[in-house]
């Protein structure tokens, strides 16, 4: 595996490794508080990093882009939750990794290898098994607002590869963290505001502002620069098989067939685009961690 496609997997064990720690999280607070909280630290933390950098006229402007759609991304989960169940949104969440493709198709007319679709597809169908989604009747408004999630998602992975190549990456997620944080605190009153916070609460808001948004973000945008859309998209995928492993290590669930089966075609979906990829490689091409 090339250091970028290790590195997203990295970010994406830590994103899955704060499921339940946000859940727990959640239960002392509403989610826009947890969220203005939450990116303001991971903000606070990239704004002392990143110092003058931040003064480039492009980190303002794509990482201002960036935090818009990432922003709306968490926003359109958020209201989406309350007319849709967690399993559906899971899932319809996870269609981001098979947006990516023509996303990216659409804005940067650059047609994704067919290693990568067909993980992307892989892992989809890991996503239905794990998640145990159907359509049995029909698509309420939630999983509509839940599409446009993924929808968002898929779109900031994109830019986040191209943006990523222009500036420096802890600059712009500090403009990013920073424009979500903002954002988060002027939603909390279109919510039910709800503010109880325990030491594990304050605890939840640094591990993830610290280590999921600062640090994880900041090293995600450095390998997206070495790396294409799709096959990120893919290795974040990996995402529910962590969190449901992790919840499982902590006596939360036990595991059942469609948690095995899903999590191992997502697996096998990650493993077809990095093996496919590197045999569709010409060997002339330098590696892509250079």
């Amino acid at each position: 595996m090339t250091r970028p496609t290790l590195v997203l997997l990295a970010c994406t064990v830590i994103w899955g490794l704060t499921f339940v720690v946000v859940k727990d999280a959640l239960s002392a607070s509403d989610s826009f508080t947890f969220l203005a909280l939450r990116f303001g630290l991971g903000a606070l933390a990239c704004l002392i990093w990143a110092r003058g950098r931040l003064l480039e006229r492009s980190t303002l402007t794509n990482g201002l882009g960036l935090g818009l759609v990432l922003f709306a991304g968490y926003a359109f989960q958020t209201f989406g939750l309350e007319d849709t169940t967690p399993s559906r949104s899971a899932f319809i969440t996870g269609l981001a990794v098979i947006g990516v493709p023509f996303v990216s198709w659409a804005l940067f007319k650059r047609a994704p290898s067919w290693p990568s679709v067909a993980g992307a597809v892989i892992a989809i169908l890991g996503l239905a098994r794990l998640t145990g989604f159907g359509l049995d009747g029909g698509l309420s408004s939630g999983d509509l607002l839940t599409l446009a999630c993924s929808l968002s998602y898929a779109l900031h992975i994109a830019l986040t590869e191209k943006f990523a190549k222009t500036g420096t990456s802890v600059a712009l997620v500090a403009v990013q963290l920073s424009t979500v944080a903002i954002l988060s605190a002027v939603c909390i009153p279109l919510g039910t505001p709800r503010f109880h916070p325990t030491p594990a609460y304050w605890a939840a808001v640094a591990a993830t502002g610290l280590i999921a948004s600062a640090l994880a973000i900041s090293i995600q945008t450095w390998a997206q620069a070495r790396t294409s859309a799709v096959r990120a998209a893919v290795i974040f995928s990996l995402e529910p098989v962590i969190a449901v492993a992790a919840s499982v290590a902590l006596g939360r669930e036990q595991p059942g067939l469609a948690e095995l089966t899903g999590g191992a075609l997502i697996v096998g979906g990650v493993l077809v685009s990095e093996v496919g990829a590197a045999w569709s490689r010409p060997p002339s091409l330098a590696p892509e961690s250079t």
